[in-house]
C-alpha cells in the first residue's frame, strides 16, 4: 500500500513553531516556582531574602530541613493530616458511591428532584456562619469530625459518579442479576462495585487531594493546635515570619533585639521553603503514578449524565 506524505504549508510551520514556543513557555512558569522553592529550601537565609538566589542554591546548607526534623508541631500536623486525607477520603466514598449510584437507576423514584435539590447547593449556600453555627450545634467543633463531616460530599463528583454508572454499567445486566433473584444489596455490591474501579480510583483521588490540601476548615473550626493539619502548621510558619519581620523593621528596638529578631526570620523564611517541599512532596511522587486517573476522571466529568 503507497502512501502520499502530506507537505507542511508555510502556515502550518508557523503554527508549529508557535505552538513549540507557547509549550516551553508553559512549561517554563510551571516548573520555575518549584525549582525556586527547592533551591531556597537547601540555601542561605540572607541570599534569599536578599534575592541573590533566583535559581540555583547559593550557600548550601541543610539547616532548615534540621530543624524542620527538630520541630515536633510539623511532624504532628503531618499526622494529623494523613488522618484526616485516609479518614476523610473512606467517608466521602461511602457516601458518594451509593448516593450516584441510586440517582442513576431508571427505576428510582423521583430521582430527578432529589438531583436537583443536590445542584442547588452547588450554586447557593448558607455562608460561613451559618455552618460555624451549625458545626457548633452539632457537637463537632473543634474535633476531627468538623474537618471530615462539613466536605465530605461533594455534588460535583456526585455528577460524575452518575455519569459513569449510567454509561458503563449497563442496566440490563443488573435487570438480570434481578430475575435471577439478587437483591438490591446483592446487585450493588456484587456486580456494580467491582465495575467501578476506575471512578472510585478517581473520587478517592479527589478526595484525597483536596483533604491533604485543605485548610480553611481547621482554621475556622480548629481551636486545639493538636489537631491542626500540616497546612495549618505551615500557615503558622507564614504568619510568625511576617510578624518577626514587621517588628525587626520598627522602631524602639536594641540592636542586637533586632538582630536577634532578624535571625529568627531568616530561620522561619528557609522553614518555610523546606516544609513547602516536605508537604507537596508525597503528592508529586504519588502523581505520576496516578495521572491516569486524573485524565479518566476529566473525560468521565465530560460525559453526559
Amino acid at each position: 500500500m503507497n502512501t502520499t506524505l502530506v507537505k507542511d504549508t508555510k502556515a502550518d510551520k508557523i503554527f508549529k513553531i508557535f505552538l513549540y514556543i507557547f509549550i516551553a513557555l508553559a512549561v517554563l512558569i510551571v516548573i520555575y516556582p518549584l525549582i525556586y522553592i527547592i533551591s531556597a529550601s537547601v540555601s542561605d537565609p540572607t541570599a534569599v531574602n536578599s534575592g541573590q538566589m533566583w535559581l540555583w542554591p547559593k550557600g548550601f546548607t541543610m539547616r532548615g530541613y534540621n530543624v524542620i526534623m527538630d520541630y515536633k508541631d510539623i511532624w504532628r500536623g503531618y499526622g494529623m493530616t494523613i488522618f484526616y486525607t485516609v479518614a476523610g477520603t473512606i467517608v466521602s466514598l461511602v457516601m458518594t458511591i451509593p448516593c450516584a449510584y441510586a440517582i442513576s437507576r431508571p427505576d428510582f423514584s423521583g430521582k430527578k428532584w432529589f438531583t436537583i435539590f443536590m445542584l442547588i447547593t452547588m450554586f447557593l449556600s448558607g455562608g460561613l456562619i451559618p455552618s460555624y453555627l451549625l458545626i457548633k450545634a452539632l457537637g463537632m467543633l473543634n474535633t476531627v469530625w468538623a474537618i471530615i463531616i462539613p466536605g465530605a460530599v461533594s455534588v460535583y463528583n456526585i455528577v460524575v459518579t452518575r455519569a459513569f454508572f449510567q454509561s458503563n454499567i449497563p442496566w440490563e445486566m443488573q435487570e438480570a442479576a434481578k430475575i435471577d433473584g439478587a437483591s438490591d444489596f446483592q446487585i450493588f455490591f456484587r456486580i456494580v462495585i467491582p465495575l467501578s474501579a476506575p471512578i472510585i480510583a478517581v473520587m478517592a483521588l479527589f478526595y484525597g487531594v483536596g483533604m491533604w490540601n485543605g485548610y480553611f476548615g481547621a482554621l475556622v473550626y480548629l481551636q486545639d493546635k493538636s489537631l491542626y493539619p500540616l497546612q495549618m502548621v505551615l500557615r503558622q510558619i507564614l504568619v510568625l515570619q511576617d510578624m518577626q519581620q514587621g517588628a525587626s523593621t520598627g522602631g524602639g528596638v536594641t540592636a542586637s533585639t533586632a538582630e536577634l529578631m532578624k535571625q529568627r526570620a531568616e530561620l522561619a523564611a528557609i522553614i518555610k521553603y523546606g516544609v513547602m517541599i516536605v508537604s507537596s512532596l508525597p503528592v508529586i511522587l504519588i502523581y505520576p503514578f496516578l495521572q491516569r486517573f486524573f485524565v479518566k476522571g476529566v473525560l468521565i466529568g465530560s460525559l453526559k449524565g
